[in-house]
């Protein structure tokens, strides 16, 4: 079998993910990302996942957060699918991020090994975080959770 060197150089590769705004009586909650983790460590965000082969959007959505926060469907009194972003990050690579909005039906969440805390804010209180994702802002824009 031989091999041909492909010039890849210019080509943009395509990271398809989920972002999940978890609300609950005009509160959002944020993950700190775990130090078990190989990216981001440490720093706050939502709930988020890459959609897998074959799987819609919605259902990556509902499998991370249950996952993430052990909240099933039956949990939510509503998931909500918002605009989908695409940015490029300094590596060239294109990211597009299917965002929702879930709305729980407790405030007692479950996390699971990729986080190692979480916190209940208003989204006024977001700016205030100094240590989140960077990308953040723009999908709780998107959602209709940023507040100014």
């Amino acid at each position: 079998m031989s091999h041909q060197s492909v010039d890849t150089s210019g080509v943009t590769a395509t990271r398809t993910v989920v972002a999940v705004v978890l609300e609950r009586h005009g509160k959002i909650a944020l993950f700190r990302r775990s130090q078990k983790l190989d990216h981001d460590r440490g720093v706050w965000h939502c709930i988020t996942g890459f959609v897998e082969l074959d799987t819609s959007p919605e259902h990556q959505a509902a499998q991370e957060l249950f996952e993430e926060t052990g909240l099933a469907l039956a949990d939510l009194l509503s998931l909500h699918q918002g605009p989908l972003l695409e940015f490029t990050d300094h590596l060239g690579d294109l990211w597009q991020i299917h965002t929702f909005t879930a709305e729980a039906s407790t405030l007692l969440l479950t996390i699971n090994w990729e986080h190692d805390a979480y916190r209940w804010i208003s989204p006024s209180d977001v700016p205030r975080m100094t240590c989140r994702v960077s990308w953040l802002e723009r999908v709780l824009e998107a959602t209709g959770h940023r507040r100014d």
